[in-house]
């Protein structure tokens, strides 16, 4: 499983590399024939993470209810992130990892509830949801790189 652990580390780092140049309100910005923004598909993997591993695990997550209504999947903004919730979803994209990887390693993940995702994959273990993810997060990537061209 480190593997599965470098690999979502490296999308999350070339996810802040991206943005780095960008401004609050860019980040912010919906472009026309779009339903979200950079920032909103930044904190959805946040949330897409912690349900998939945590939540279906019977595990508290790390990031409270509304954090998750905010950025769960179907979601749309609702208004401009200012820039401490910013700051902090930058900062859970990283730490959040390693405590993946710390409670993975400490075998925390007991049990695992099956999910079917949206593609019609079938998750049935934590292993399964960890490397799931991390083809999610590919899909948020690309998405992010689309928005930024027109920012």
């Amino acid at each position: 499983m480190e593997k599965q652990f470098e690999i979502l580390k490296a999308n999350r780092i070339l996810l802040l590399k991206t943005i780095t140049d960008l401004t609050l309100e860019q980040v912010n910005k919906i472009p026309e024939g779009f339903q979200n923004n950079i920032i909103w598909n930044m904190g959805h993997l946040v949330v897409v993470q912690q349900l998939l591993n945590y939540k279906l695990s019977n595990l508290p997550m790390y990031i409270n209810d509304d954090f998750v209504k905010k950025y769960a999947k179907g979601g749309v903004p609702k208004g401009d992130v200012l820039i401490d919730e910013f700051e902090m979803i930058k900062k859970y994209l990283l730490s959040l990892v390693d405590k993946l990887k710390d409670d993975y390693n400490s075998k925390k993940f007991k049990t695992y509830n099956s999910y079917l995702t949206s593609p019609n994959v079938n998750l049935i273990t934590i292993e399964e949801a960890i490397q799931f993810n991390n083809f999610h997060e590919g899909i948020h990537l690309g998405s992010v790189l689309a928005l930024k061209k027109l920012v």
